[in-house]
């Protein structure tokens, strides 16, 4: 909070205070994870934004280590280190620092997340609509008003890849690059062209695997190239790619019907109340029905919750900033400006060691950029 008046400090503590006096009564358990972390976590699995923002430097033994650019993942983490039984239920609030390179005048170096996580709920769609509805009462208590809700739900393009016809690896790729939107576009491009008429920088390497192996014909492209080999991983990431793009060349284009489907889902939004009748009319499959099945549900748990999903808005894009988002996912603007923002990372906790997969949601208020705003 360097630069600000006394007056703007107390003005901000006063505004926090506000915010954490709701999740206080909402039973969630205040925690203080700590700010330098792995930073590996952050930059395999965090978006594109945050990882070039990120402050990573090394310790004394080499370890790449990082400032938290964000507290979900160092809350993930305490609640592994902490918890006695980490898949049973557990309910957490914070209020911290949090570090990113700056990208606008409302993004300093350090900020305040103001936020809430919940691991291993019984109910998760429950769950998701009492923390939208918190995350709406926590601005409403600091004084916003006119909020703008945005909502998605990535779990439902991960579906509708599931039932669509491509090779595994095909809809693995796609499912890889569905963050990255331009990269998106160009593979899902490839795939309609087919990649038995595409000749690239490496075809020639790849016309071998006709009559050699791929660990060999690795081996000689990284001897071209006068690259490391990097042990034995650094082989086999290669081979398995080059074994890919072998076997892509006789595979048929990604028929029609399958990218239309893809582009129009990615293009739809409207009223949320009203998105499930254009969503049945993009695919009909058990894995998508599942998912749009779900989202109504969801849609009735927030009006449970007393919301009205009339006044929230749908996006079926929305979403791909953050990679370890699994499902649901909200923004919530003010004055034009996203203060609030979360969803569900199903993956996260297995990824950082669990034994199995935790159902997890969360969402953070960025507290100088509410201030700011009101």
């Amino acid at each position: 909070m360097a630069g600000r008046t006394p007056a703007e400090r107390e003005s901000l503590a006063r505004q926090n205070m506000a915010l954490m006096a709701v999740f206080e009564r909402a039973g969630f358990e205040q925690i203080a994870p700590d700010i330098i972390q792995p930073a590996d976590i952050f930059l395999e699995r965090s978006g594109e934004d945050i990882r070039a923002r990120t402050f990573v430097f090394n310790d004394p033994e080499g370890r790449e280590l990082c400032l938290r650019p964000d507290l979900t993942v160092p809350a993930c983490r305490f609640h592994l280190s902490h918890a006695k039984q980490p898949e049973k239920e557990a309910r957490y609030s914070y209020l911290g620092p949090a570090f990113r390179f700056p990208d606008e005048k409302l993004s300093p170096q350090e900020f305040t997340q103001a936020g809430l996580e919940w691991f291993g709920a019984v109910d998760p769609i429950s769950a998701e609509a009492r923390m939208l509805k918190l995350a709406i009462s926590a601005l409403e208590a600091a004084g916003a008003s006119n909020l703008k809700v945005t909502l998605g739900d990535v779990g439902l393009f991960a579906g509708l890849l599931a039932d669509a016809q491509m090779p595994a690896r095909w809809r693995r790729r796609l499912q890889h690059q569905f963050w990255r939107p331009e990269a998106f576009k160009a593979l899902l491009q490839n795939f309609a062209m087919g990649e038995s008429k595409k000749r690239s920088s490496i075809s020639d390497v790849i016309d071998t695997l006709a009559t050699s192996s791929a660990d060999n014909a690795a081996t000689a492209w990284l001897d071209r190239h006068n690259l490391p080999h990097q042990g034995a991983r650094r082989i086999e990431e290669v081979s398995s790619r080059l074994a890919e793009k072998f076997a892509d060349r006789s595979e048929a284009p990604l028929s029609k019907d399958v990218i239309t489907g893809i582009e129009n889902y990615l293009l739809l939004q409207g009223g949320a109340s009203d998105i499930s009748v254009a969503l049945k009319k993009i695919a009909s499959g058990p894995s998508y029905s599942a998912a749009a099945s779900a989202l109504e549900k969801r849609l009735a748990a927030l009006e449970e919750q007393g919301l009205n999903p009339r006044r929230f808005l749908f996006s079926t894009s929305f979403g791909r900033e953050i990679e370890y988002y699994t499902g649901f996912v909200f923004q919530i603007e003010v004055a034009g400006v996203a203060v609030a923002g979360g969803g569900r990372y199903d993956d996260m906790l297995r990824d950082l060691g669990a034994a199995t997969q935790i159902p997890a949601f969360g969402f953070a208020i960025h507290t100088e950029r509410l201030q700011a705003v009101l």
